[in-house]
């Protein structure tokens, strides 16, 4: 097996790997498992969840790398697969919802802390209940809407990145995100 070299384009390294050569994958790993790894824990808030939904979305890149074919970027490729294995792992969370029974990590120990004072109580209320109704609309939209929706959240891509994520045209896009935000708007009113 051949070594690559760290300054090979993401094209070459990805001609190389569908060759099985495992250094090649290895570099396109350390290129952008940082990336993908933030794209699934902004989806699934939850640094084991998203460890998964990584671990997941590479196998799918391992085993499916000759279907990649090179119309986006390989990291685009990627941030599709991660952000759809992501979401399946929420889904299966919906499904079978699980009780934790390790000692929870530092960013679930946020909701223990105490409030500041300067603040007014009654704001950080109302602002809590803002973003979780907003949460649950979001959830109630469509497959489509909402991953478009997602995708621009997780991501705050620009429409067409968006569009680039999703699989469809900017035009698609565009209308679907302005279909979300009406329902969304209803929705809260």
């Amino acid at each position: 097996m051949e070594l690559v070299a760290p300054a090979a384009t993401d094209e070459v390294l990805v001609a190389a790997a569908r060759l099985r050569n495992h250094h090649a994958f290895v570099e396109l790993w350390t290129r952008h498992s940082r990336t993908a790894f933030n794209v699934a824990y902004r989806i699934t808030r939850n640094r084991d969840d998203a460890e998964d939904a990584i671990q997941d979305a590479w196998m799918e890149a391992y085993m499916h790398l000759d279907t990649f074919d090179g119309r986006a970027k390989f990291s685009t490729w990627l941030t599709r697969i991660a952000i759809n294995s992501s979401l399946m792992i929420l889904r299966r969370k919906r499904a079978r919802p699980e009780t934790s029974m390790e000692i929870p990590d530092d960013d679930t120990w946020k909701h223990w802390e105490i409030a500041d004072q300067t603040k007014n109580v009654e704001e950080l209320y109302a602002r809590h209940e803002r973003v979780e109704l907003l949460r649950r609309a979001i959830c109630c939209l469509s497959p489509t809407l909402r991953n478009v929706v997602e995708i621009h959240q997780s991501n705050d891509s620009s429409v067409k990145e968006v569009a680039e994520l999703a699989g469809i045209s900017v035009a698609a896009t565009k209308s679907r995100l302005l279909r979300a935000r009406k329902i969304l708007r209803e929705a809260l009113k």
